[in-house]
């Protein structure tokens, strides 16, 4: 079993610059001319994100809320995070600093740029 995220966004290109930030690589995109694209998936290691338009998904699925962002937060588990955080923080919004938490692991949060919120941990 695996989970692979598809994430409505405004805007696909800015998700797709803003993940490759982040060690992502696009697997696909639609158009596959690159041009104005609707729809993107990205993987780094074990981890695949799919963002899609909400205009490409227009009266689909009337479900999904049609806003950016929301009370959802990704928990990514990456190999020496502390590491990975000195080569993100620059780059990034970072809403919480590199930590130890009481249940043992390391962690730190951004906000990406479609306003959800990334933890990565060791």
């Amino acid at each position: 079993m695996s989970l692979s995220p598809n994430i409505y966004v405004e805007n696909v290109q800015t998700s797709i610059e803003f993940y490759q930030q982040l060690g992502f690589s696009v697997v696909m995109v639609v158009p596959e001319d690159g041009v104005n694209p609707v729809w993107a998936m990205m993987q780094r290691e074990e981890v695949t994100i799919m963002f899609e338009s909400f205009s490409n998904i227009e009266g689909r699925l009337p479900q999904i809320k049609r806003t950016s962002g929301g009370s959802l937060l990704f928990y990514v588990k990456v190999k020496d995070v502390e590491q990975y955080f000195e080569s993100i923080k620059a780059k990034v919004n970072v809403i919480h600093p590199l930590q130890k938490t009481f249940y043992g692991a390391t962690e730190f949060s951004i906000e990406d740029c479609n306003g959800f919120v990334i933890t990565f941990a060791d």
